[in-house]
């Protein structure tokens, strides 16, 4: 089976930024990966002057919100490193293990790398350091944090652009629809840092196992 991978776009962000940024990527994914039997709600972002769909599922919601929590924690625990959420779409199929027993197979068709490297300031630097002493440091502060909100934003637009660009060219690899009563496809949203051994080859990883699908009991 053909996997498609799509590495989007580094972000740079703060940590109160994690949540929105990683809502917004996650849901369109999700959304424009859905199957028919959807509840589309738009949801304006408070941070930024972007609006993203989700599919309307409570379940769906729920896992993406454990998720970014996790991711968020392993933040805070591994500061000063750069982070990653992968998004991963498969299929299951049963397969004679034996004359009595079946295996079930699990085929990854299609994975999405988010990379975010979060900004760490240490306690009363909440920006640069040697300011000039003939320049407020508050007005300078506020008006540094809105250019560079101002960025990600424009970041964060070319990312969906991104992803909305990948699911329109690549539609060969996407397996037939099996259960009409699914809002999703089988996925996974797994979590890793630079600190980990598997980050940046998580992606050969990934591949080997869809031509090597892991067996499930």
């Amino acid at each position: 089976m053909n996997c498609e991978v799509c590495q989007l776009k580094e972000l740079d962000v703060e940590h109160f930024e994690i949540r929105e940024v990683l809502r917004c990527i996650l849901h369109t994914i999700m959304f424009h990966r859905a199957l028919g039997l959807l509840r589309p709600k738009d949801v304006d972002l408070e941070l930024f002057d972007i609006t993203y769909t989700q599919c309307g599922d409570v379940g769906v919601e729920k896992k993406i919100e454990e998720k970014i929590t996790l991711f968020i924690d392993r933040v805070e625990k591994h500061p000063n490193r750069k982070n990653q959420i992968c998004l991963s779409f498969c299929e299951f199929k049963n397969k004679q293990a034996s004359w009595f027993t079946t295996k079930v197979e699990r085929f990854y068709w299609e994975h999405w790398y988010i990379n975010l490297n979060v900004a760490h300031h240490p306690k009363g630097h909440p920006g640069k350091s040697h300011l000039s002493k003939v320049v407020d440091p508050g007005e300078s502060a506020s008006e540094e944090r809105s250019a560079r909100r101002t960025v990600l934003e424009s970041s964060l637009r070319e990312v969906m652009f991104q992803i909305i660009k990948f699911v329109n060219e690549k539609k060969d690899h996407i397996p037939a629809i099996s259960n009409l009563e699914c809002v999703t496809f089988p996925y996974e949203i797994t979590i890793s840092s630079s600190s980990d051994s598997t980050f940046g080859m998580d992606v050969i990883r990934r591949m080997l196992q869809t031509g090597h699908p892991t067996m499930l009991s």
